[in-house]
């Protein structure tokens, strides 16, 4: 017992910068114990429902530690706004209830993802010196005998997407698509269920909640379809991680070391590292939900076969993409025209960019800016009606770049797409290319459409602005042609893995499906032998402890 106590406080602990990942053996220990109880309990409705918050509420725990609580607060909060919202008897009732659980909501949200930025910003910009507190750390550790820093602010794993999910339920509610829980058992469920909660996919309450009151049932070829999805996603996983640590970390890390042929190769490389990576994780949770018998949306959707921006943000993080159109996008008016909230919303943007830049002055810069825009729309009326037809686009995909981080990067990545977007729908206009269906025309498009896209994660991925302006001068004054026959031979089996990464997204569809439902109608020994032999073969390829999946950040 003495010997056994050790590790038991191990398994029951959490340990900080030590997440519960899909990737660690410990985590298949952990969910071979979840199915080993969970075949005695799935038939009955409410019995399952309390049994998966339970194992939802340790998995986030060993994931995040104390701040289980905050989500705890989150399911709490908005169960009961949503019961307020559904037993209001006006509609201006059912609008203040509706304003209170999102402005709590975004509080939290905006709290632990940007008041440290905050705090920082403003003291650059008005020379202050105002010394930031952490008033949840000072509660943990004066509570729970935690030890944060009360200078650093912490971000709770997964915040962005369970917010985004409970919002999706109060807003759901408001327009009468969703009936009420039956209790906050089920909501608390909807809420964090463990497979996709700490990095999506972001899972809409019109599209989850009623299977919470359905049966459980499994086909025997969904069954092998989850399997597939697991192992698939395992081996995206380790693909992500070996071009990381072996070319792409240090294209980025040190930039100014390598020519600008193994930047751009490098940057390629990072298009297919988030891809594999981000979705690998989706797979997993697709796999892994499905085993339990609950059916989450594909998430992505070949991304790089696009061919065009506006293709690509079909494809890619599908659940974000619709969360933005569903939730902001549409009702800032869509494509139709700019609204107040549109414009309000230009404004906040631009506080921020004031915040981030530390200038003073750039506030009359901003001002001078509007004052030209109200001028050119009152005189020419081609300009407003341009204005007003993809202001919400832009504004959607910079409150996207935002939701990502308090960064100028991920802003002007935000920015670039925005303007990727508009600059596709003008060129559809006059494009000669519109109904040539042509595989030439397809190829152009689709390595174009990943051009642009990779380059915009320039800033996506590097740390500040100089690290940009320093890839760049690498691309233009070190290109390096020279080195070509050399980059190619020492880096050989990575860009042999790239290349093959690629080359598998490429797969037309159709036969993807085909060898996704052959290895789904396998006989149970030898889907058995596959995952004993892809279990061996990915630990094998390890060398060194597995990476946290890029989107836990955010």
């Amino acid at each position: 017992m003495t010997e056994l106590l050790p590790y038991l406080k191990d398994i029951f602990s959490f340990t900080e910068g030590k997440p519960l990942i899909f990737t660690q053996l410990f985590f298949w220990g952990f969910f071979a114990v979840v199915l080993l109880f969970y075949s005695f309990i799935y038939k009955n409705l409410t019995l399952r429902t309390v049994y998966l918050l339970a194992v939802s509420f340790f998995f986030y725990y060993k994931t995040s530690g104390v701040f289980l609580l905050l989500l705890v607060f989150t399911i709490c909060s908005d169960y009961n706004w949503g019961r307020l919202i559904f037993k209001a008897k006006t509609q201006q009732l059912k609008k203040v209830y509706v304003a209170i659980s999102v402005i709590i909501n975004l509080s939290l949200l905006c709290y632990f993802k940007y008041a440290y930025f905050f705090t920082e910003s403003c003291n650059q910009l008005f020379h202050s010196d105002i010394a930031f507190f952490n008033h949840f750390s000072q509660f943990s550790n004066t509570f729970f005998g935690t030890a944060f820093s009360l200078d650093k602010l912490i971000l709770p794993v997964g915040i962005s997407f369970f917010t985004f999910q409970s919002i999706s339920y109060i807003v759901d509610m408001y327009r009468e698509k969703v009936q009420p829980v039956k209790n906050i058992f089920d909501y608390g469920f909807f809420v964090c269920f463990f497979p996709h909660l700490v990095a999506g996919p972001i899972v809409k309450a019109n599209e989850f909640l009623y299977q919470i009151y359905q049966p459980y049932k499994l086909s025997r070829f969904e069954f092998g379809l989850s399997l597939f999805w697991i192992l698939n996603g395992l081996c995206k996983k380790i693909l992500a991680d070996y071009i990381a640590v072996n070319f792409i970390d240090r294209i980025f890390d040190s930039p100014g070391y390598y020519s600008g042929m193994e930047v751009i190769l490098g940057i390629f490389g990072y298009s297919l590292q988030i891809y594999a990576d981000f979705s690998g994780y989706t797979d997993i949770a697709i796999g892994v939900a499905l085993l339990l018998g609950f059916r989450l949306k594909t998430n992505f959707n070949s991304p790089y076969k696009a061919t065009s921006t506006s293709e690509f943000w079909q494809r890619w993080h599908i659940s974000l993409s619709s969360w933005l159109k569903e939730y902001l996008y549409i009702p800032l008016g869509g494509n139709r025209e700019g609204t107040l909230g549109s414009y309000i919303a230009i404004t906040l943007l631009g506080f921020v960019f004031i915040l981030l830049s530390g200038q003073l002055w750039l506030i009359f810069v901003f001002i001078g800016v509007t004052i030209i825009f109200v001028a050119l729309s009152y005189y020419f009326e081609s300009f407003k009606k341009s204005v007003n037809t993809n202001i919400n686009l832009l504004v959607t995909m910079l409150l996207g770049g935002l939701w990502h981080g308090s960064s100028w990067m991920f802003i002007i990545w935000g920015g670039l797409n925005g303007v990727g977007l508009i600059a596709h729908k003008l060129w559809q206009r006059i494009s000669p290319f519109n109904n040539n269906n042509s595989w030439y025309v397809r190829a152009i498009t689709i390595f174009c459409t990943l051009s642009f896209i990779s380059f915009t994660r320039i800033w996506f991925r590097s740390e500040n602005l100089d690290t940009v302006s320093l890839i760049f001068d690498r691309i233009s004054n070190h290109f390096g042609s020279n080195l070509f026959v050399d980059v190619l031979k020492g880096y050989k089996v990575v860009l042999l893995v790239i290349l093959f990464g690629y080359l598998v997204h490429w797969i037309p569809v159709n036969i993807k499906e085909w060898y996704r439902n052959f290895y789904a109608s396998l006989p149970l020994p030898v889907l058995a032998l596959s995952v004993v032999c892809t279990v061996f073969v990915v630990y094998q390829a390890i060398t060194s402890d597995m990476q946290p999946f890029i989107y836990f950040q955010f």
